[in-house]
């Protein structure tokens, strides 16, 4: 006599058979903040580690270089900290875009430096208005990165092969614009010297602004589950976007309060968050940044898929040479000068690492604008450390160099293990 087999329940049939985010969204959906943790977790056993490995690394980098020296995280070297992030970290912001693409720019910091020598030379030589002698020095990043794209869309030339011999050409039109004076000083009651080196937030006005962030980061949460909720899909618990934004509020006004501490916050560090965010949303929430982000995932299908490839490689790259000329005014700013090393050093270097250090993947179509912040930090806060303790610069390269290894052998690991867990 045979005994029937009770049946699998329904629900759990559905939900296995589903890829894996949608796996995610039904967890959500049916057991609300419990079923938000259960698909969290989900996702770390999977390898989609998102910005964790390097939250965590900043946490050890800190609390290491603290216990070495107390003066680590004191105002006045957080301080600091910022106002060095600030140009690079906006080089790296370009980076990140085209390796969503799966491309490279290796050439960079070669077009900080010349954006830095036209604008000295446009200010201090041919006398200039500043704003004029800045968007002649942007627009001269644009076309070069304009120019890249046409040569990758048109001819087909590698970007490494493109971008390494910007780099070159770019460097002599450096050297050429600034001729054989080699260096030129920017006056100090410039409008761009007194905004990269002594413009900083009310201390009233800093607290508003963390405030406002986080309502801006309330409201549209709601917003985004009010959408989801009228076309039937799942959404995020309002005790966990509560809680989110409670440990926004403690992540913007802790680190508001030890800079108001000395010299406040800075206005050209606000300006790079701001640029950040503004890219940040653009890759999320706009019809181009998904288009880059399927572009970076697969060419072909994107292709097939009705996308406009070649507008979004021509669009990347004038953006991240853009980005590169800003962040070359930045750091002319900062140092009231340009000469003929200027963005050269480890400025290239530290940009394409920030970027990797940060959360991007050198593979394409995954990472965030939040890897150039996170990722120059990073940078940066190895580099205040080892200073602090009075270490050359050949210690920090050589942390640096392991760091970033580090950072991509954790993102070749996760690739893996989210396409074997169906999260590629």
């Amino acid at each position: 006599m045979s005994t029937a087999t009770p049946a699998p329940n329904a629900s759990q049939d559905t939900t296995a058979a589903l890829p894996a985010d949608l796996q995610d969204e039904r967890l959500i959906a049916q057991q609300g903040v419990r079923g938000w943790a259960g698909a969290f977790l989900s996702r770390l056993k999977s390898g989609d580690l998102g910005s964790l490995p390097v939250v965590i690394g900043l946490v050890i980098i800190w609390g290491v270089f603290q216990a070495l020296n107390d003066s680590f995280l004191s105002s006045r070297n957080l301080v600091n900290l910022t106002l060095q992030s600030a140009a690079v970290g906006t080089i790296a912001i370009g980076i990140v875009l085209v390796l969503l693409l799966g491309e490279i720019d290796l050439s960079v910091g070669s077009v900080s430096g010349l954006s830095s020598a036209i604008l000295a030379v446009g200010m201090v030589n041919q006398g200039w208005p500043s704003v004029v002698a800045i968007v002649v020095a942007v627009v001269a990043g644009m076309v070069i990165g304009l120019a890249y794209g046409a040569l990758f869309t048109r001819f087909g030339v590698p970007s490494f092969v493109i971008t390494l011999a910007g780099l070159l050409a770019v460097l002599g039109l450096q050297l050429y614009v600034l001729g054989k004076e080699g260096t030129i000083n920017i006056p100090f009651d410039s409008g761009l010297v007194k905004f990269a080196q002594q413009t900083f937030l009310p201390l009233a006005v800093s607290y508003v602004v963390a405030l406002l962030a986080v309502a801006v980061y309330v409201v549209t949460r709601l917003r985004v589950n009010s959408q989801r909720s009228a076309a039937g899909l799942s959404t995020t618990p309002n005790v966990m976007i509560g809680l989110r934004a409670l440990l926004l509020a403690v992540v913007l006004l802790v680190p508001t309060y030890v800079l108001n501490r000395d010299r406040g916050v800075s206005v050209m560090f606000l300006l790079f968050v701001a640029l950040v965010v503004v890219m940040d949303f653009a890759i999320r929430r706009t019809g181009w940044g998904r288009s880059v982000m399927a572009v970076g995932g697969n060419v072909e299908a994107a292709r097939r898929a009705g996308i406009n490839v070649k507008g979004i490689y021509l669009s990347v790259f004038a953006l991240c040479s853009t980005f590169a000329a800003i962040g070359g005014l930045l750091a002319a700013g900062r140092l009231a000068a340009a000469n003929q090393s200027s963005g050269g050093g480890d400025t290239n270097l530290n940009a394409i690492a920030a970027a990797v250090i940060g959360g991007t993947s050198l593979f394409g179509g995954r990472g965030s604008a939040y890897s150039a912040l996170l990722g120059i930090i990073v940078i940066q806060s190895i580099s205040s450390g080892l200073s602090l303790l009075n270490l050359d610069s050949s210690i920090r390269y050589m942390v640096t160099g392991g760091v970033l290894l580090l950072a991509v052998t954790v993102d070749s690991l996760s690739r893996r293990s989210r396409a074997a867990h169906g999260r590629a």
